[in-house]
Parts: structure tokens; C-alpha cells; sequence
């Protein structure tokens, strides 16, 4: 994939990563409690349900991290969160109308096996008191392989955890001691050998392209030890540098991080290395196996992605518990306050911590339904009077065609190769709220 460099200039720009639509920037604080609590109620009783709980905890901060951490080495706070974590369930099952069935659990953070084997027990308790848990469900978490020890990984195995994603990042000691997480191939290794002896039927490792002191030669070698641990998964994010909105990010060495072509060039080398050992490209940033789920469900253009990821299981509705934790109700997107106390205090007060949220009109949902197709299967049908209602975009999206991201722009619109790498800039096309005048937007680059 070579991409000439006028139009490297035009496709490299600041773009949502479209996790949702419509995107954080454009909620409102107007959203409160109140509307966290009808959206709850709206959700059919019949309808999947996801769940995902955020544990915010790290022992130390990693210089490229843009999550919503806490780091502590202190108990007391991860006790108290503990039982606000198990209140908002409670509150949260009564919103629904009591107890309902999860086909989707996801434990993201932060580093959620800083909780230990006592912590995580009631955790899961919590969950299982107040939801029944589908025979068939997808149950997956985060980890770091340095600090995760093995008896986490069996405990987990057997309440039915069968998913789990491991960062990683780069094998490289001189980007590993930049981005201050240092980690060994052996540990990882370790970490997925027990894990799938556990009952972990897929492994994914996280990796980051764009990181200081990244060179093509070196990530070659990353990429090579990769393919050698033999994930079912992988996935490969450009490194969203951010400094203004996460202040740990300007320690990094500004002189060192690669961008424009050598960011891209990055990016090839690791989709030339796992396409050769069989790993076919999901959606964005991802790869799996040929033999995959997900790379089966793009084959028939049913892959979905919410804030959890690509999968094959579609919720209509994820109820987030925690700090920062999103709920997607599917007309609705609810996101908790950030700050541990004011969290705390607002679920002790009986109330949904919501920060800010949407409410989505008819228009947000048959973009949000482009935008995610175009997101995961590289394609979409606009329907039958859909050259009608996007004429505008149809005809905005001229320019991406002349830039070979798009080879047709009627009714169905299809990605090129090219275009499945620069994909966000043909979902901004049907980005409706980008030019309100509805706050300060800050994104990373396309490249």
C-alpha cells in the first residue's frame, strides 16, 4: 500500500475514531440522571444485553495511555469502589425491570486483574446476583501479562470467562522504557499458555503503531514475535497523541514519535506480516485467523463494533457500570462521571452518576447504521432512497473517490484496500454534527 504524498496530506487529518455516533464530543450535558434512567427503562425486556464494567486501577501510569485511570497501591479506595460498583448493578437491574440475561460481559479498565482473587469473586457475584448470565455469552477482559498472576487467570476461566485481550504494544526494550511498560515475551507467552489451559478460547494481543522510537526494521521484529505466540487475534491502533487532553503523554520524546509515512509505513509492516501468516484485516486496527469469527461475519457483512469491539454477538443495549463507563441503550448514549468521589457519591445518593449523554433523533440512528457498516464490513447499502437522503454526502464523497478510498458512490458504497485503512476519513462524510458549533473537539490523526 503505497500512498502518494499530495494525497497522504489530504487524508492525514484529526478525525473521530467512531466508537460511537454520535461521537463523545457532541453529547450534552444536559443529560443527566433522569435520562439515564428512562433510557433504562425504554430497553425491551426481550432484547440482548451486554454489560461492561470499568476498573479504573493501575499500579503505575503508562506514558502513552489515553484511558481513564487511577493509580493507587492503596486497597481502601479499591474496596470502596467495590461496593459502588455492586450498588450500581443493583440500581441498574431495577432499571431494567429486574433480572435480565447478558450475552456480552466485558471487564476494561485500567488493569481490572489488579483486583485480586477475593475482589474479583465478589465482583462477579455482584454481577450474577443481579443478572443471569447466557449459556452461550461472550465474557471477556483485559489484562496486563506482568501484573495478571496465574490464579486470576483460573479463577476467571472458571466463572466462564472465554475471551481475553492482552496488551502489549511493542516488544521493543527502547519503545517498551519510552512508553514506560516493560514487558517480556516469556511473560506474555506464559500468560497466553495458561490462559488458553484455563478454558480461554480466544486470545487477542493489543498492539500500537506510532509509539516513540518505532522504526520499520523494529516493529518488523515485534510483529515477527507476534505471529510466533500465535494470537486468534490482533489488534493494531495508531498511536492517538493527544497531549492536551492526557498530560502524561508530554513526557514522551516529541522528537521520536514517527508520523505521516513513517507512522503509515509502520502500519504496512504489520498488515504485510499477518497477512502472511493467515490473519485476514478486520473493520480498522484489527486482525483474526481466517478461520475466526469475526473474519467469517465480515465475509457475510454481519460484523458489529460498539466501545467494547468487533463482534459477532450485536446487543441492542450495553449497560456500562463505573467510572467513565458508556452505556449505549441504542437511542441513547449515557457516559458516568470520570472523578472516583463525585462517582462514589453520586451512586451512594441513589442516583446514576451520569455525567453528560444524547438522546439520538431518527437521523443519529440511520447514520450511526452507515457509519458502523462502513466501520466493520467495509461496505454499505444506503437503501432504496438512500441516494435521495445523502445526496449531499454522495456527492461530498466524490473527492475520496477521486482519492481512490471508495469504489462506488450510489446506492451501495464500497471500500477500497485503501479506503479500509483510511476509513474514518469516508465515515466523516455522513458526520452530521461535525460542523455544530457544539463544543471544543480534540481528535487524533487518521494516520
Amino acid at each position: 500500500m503505497r500512498v502518494p504524498p499530495d494525497v497522504l496530506r489530504r487524508l492525514e487529518i484529526a478525525a473521530p475514531r467512531y466508537t460511537s455516533y454520535p461521537t463523545v464530543p457532541a453529547w450534552s450535558d444536559a443529560f443527566g440522571p433522569d435520562d439515564h434512567t428512562r433510557a433504562l427503562a425504554a430497553v425491551a425486556v426481550d432484547e440482548p444485553l451486554s454489560l461492561y464494567v470499568h476498573i479504573p486501577f493501575c499500579k503505575e501510569l503508562c506514558t502513552y495511555c489515553g484511558c481513564n485511570v487511577v493509580i493507587t497501591r492503596d486497597q481502601g479506595r479499591v474496596e470502596r469502589y467495590l461496593a459502588t460498583l455492586d450498588r450500581e448493578l443493583a440500581m441498574t437491574a431495577a432499571g431494567l425491570g429486574g433480572r435480565r440475561t447478558l450475552t456480552r460481559i466485558h471487564f476494561g479498565g485500567g488493569t481490572p486483574t489488579f483486583l485480586d482473587e477475593e475482589q474479583l469473586t465478589r465482583l462477579w457475584s455482584g454481577i450474577t446476583a443481579h443478572f443471569t448470565i447466557a449459556a452461550d455469552a461472550e465474557v471477556a477482559i483485559e489484562i496486563d501479562p506482568v501484573v495478571t498472576r496465574p490464579q486470576q487467570l483460573t479463577l476467571l476461566g472458571s466463572f466462564g470467562f472465554n475471551r481475553i485481550s492482552m496488551g502489549v504494544q511493542d516488544f521493543e526494550p527502547v519503545v517498551q522504557r519510552a512508553v514506560n511498560r516493560v514487558q517480556s515475551v516469556e511473560e506474555t507467552a506464559a500468560a497466553i499458555a495458561h490462559a488458553r489451559a484455563v478454558g480461554f478460547g480466544s486470545v487477542n494481543l493489543d498492539l500500537i503503531y506510532g509509539l516513540p522510537h518505532q522504526t520499520v526494521a523494529s516493529f518488523a521484529r515485534t510483529m515477527d514475535t507476534i505471529v510466533a505466540l500465535a494470537p486468534d487475534r490482533v489488534a493494531c491502533f495508531s498511536f492517538a497523541y493527544v497531549p492536551s487532553v492526557r498530560p502524561n503523554q508530554r513526557r514522551l520524546p516529541l522528537a521520536a514519535i514517527p508520523t505521516g509515512s513513517d507512522k503509515l509505513a509502520l502500519l504496512e509492516v504489520a498488515q504485510d506480516r499477518l497477512a502472511a501468516a493467515g490473519y485476514r484485516a478486520i473493520g480498522m486496527d484489527h486482525f483474526a485467523l481466517a478461520g475466526d469469527e469475526l473474519a467469517r461475519a465480515q465475509q457475510t457483512r454481519t460484523l458489529w463494533r460498539d466501545f467494547q469491539g468487533y463482534t459477532t454477538q450485536r446487543a441492542r443495549a450495553t449497560v456500562a457500570v463505573g467510572a467513565s463507563a458508556i452505556s449505549d441503550f441504542g437511542n441513547a448514549y449515557a457516559q458516568n462521571e470520570h472523578a472516583l468521589g463525585q462517582y462514589e457519591a453520586a451512586i451512594a445518593a441513589g442516583q446514576h452518576a451520569t455525567v453528560k449523554g444524547i438522546w439520538l433523533s431518527e437521523d443519529d440512528r440511520r447514520r450511526r447504521d452507515v457509519i458502523v457498516q462502513l466501520m466493520c464490513n467495509g461496505w454499505v447499502d444506503l437503501g432504496s432512497d438512500g441516494e435521495r437522503y445523502f445526496a449531499r454526502e454522495l456527492e461530498a464523497l466524490e473527492a475520496t473517490e477521486r482519492d481512490g478510498l471508495v469504489a462506488s458512490r450510489e446506492r451501495e458504497i464500497l471500500l477500497t484496500e485503501l479506503g479500509r485503512t483510511f476509513v474514518r476519513n469516508v465515515a466523516m462524510v455522513f458526520d452530521a454534527h461535525l460542523a455544530r458549533p457544539d463544543g471544543r473537539r480534540v481528535f487524533s490523526a487518521t494516520v
